[in-house]
């Protein structure tokens, strides 16, 4: 007998994120016992066998191994929750701080960054660890994405009592919403990229009291995504 429309069988499963982020870490923590296990394995064989060309074949076998393991590492690092060990930081020394970590992750795209930071003496409560990782993978993001040629622009600075971060890139061709800008994990996948980062980065921002937001200016072909940290005090000409 056929099935009628209304007796189809497929069905759209609206699942809880947080069933999602469980499922997620514990294939990641089931998958590297694996390959834990498959490491230790080939360490014994390489110990065993003495030829060169075999031994060099069982190392590229290690550095694959080592791959997936620090790839499922990150999916589970970019869906675990966030907590915070805040501390007193000057606003100028994290503006610097990453301003050399971005030159130094990023040694062969950095030149194309015009720096813009007027902070004063501000002082935030944060963990620069975390917003470390954050900026961080802003950048990865503009670096990796397509976008027109031309310089990003970095600018820092503390406005209404408020640690402000911009990233303006120039992009000609964007066609997404940014009303939901860090909201959408899963949304786009594609070889090694799960839509994660962005909503790692919102994480970070709003455990530490602070916003994320985007907006893309069509007329001038540019994407500021914007970074706001309250400030926990500031000097008075900041």
């Amino acid at each position: 007998m056929a099935e009628t429309p209304s007796e189809d069988r497929t069905e759209i499963l609206n699942v809880a994120w947080s069933d999602v982020v469980r499922f997620i870490r514990q294939l990641s923590h089931d998958l590297r016992n694996h390959l834990n296990a498959i490491e230790l394995q080939s360490a014994y064989i390489s110990e065993l066998e003495r030829e060169d060309e075999l031994k060099s074949e069982i190392k590229r076998l290690h550095e694959m191994v080592a791959r997936v393991t620090s790839t499922l590492q990150s999916l589970s690092k970019a869906v675990s929750d966030v907590k915070p060990n805040l501390i007193p930081y000057r606003a100028a020394d994290l503006a610097e701080d990453l301003r050399k970590k971005i030159d130094h992750d990023f040694s062969g795209e950095s030149a194309v960054i015009n720096w813009n930071i007027q902070l004063g003496d501000a002082m935030l409560n944060v963990d620069p660890q975390l917003l470390q990782e954050a900026f961080t993978e802003l950048f990865a993001n503009a670096f990796r994405l397509t976008r027109d040629k031309g310089t990003i622009v970095a600018a820092v600075k503390i406005d209404n009592n408020q640690f402000v971060f911009t990233l303006e890139e120039t992009k000609s061709q964007f066609d997404q919403g940014t009303d939901k800008w860090g909201r959408e994990p899963l949304r786009k996948i594609s070889q090694g990229h799960y839509s994660l980062g962005l909503n790692r980065v919102r994480a970070i921002i709003e455990a530490h009291g602070g916003k994320l937001h985007a907006q893309h200016n069509r007329n001038a072909s540019a994407l500021t995504t914007a970074l706001v940290l309250p400030v926990s005090c500031a000097s008075k000409d900041a």
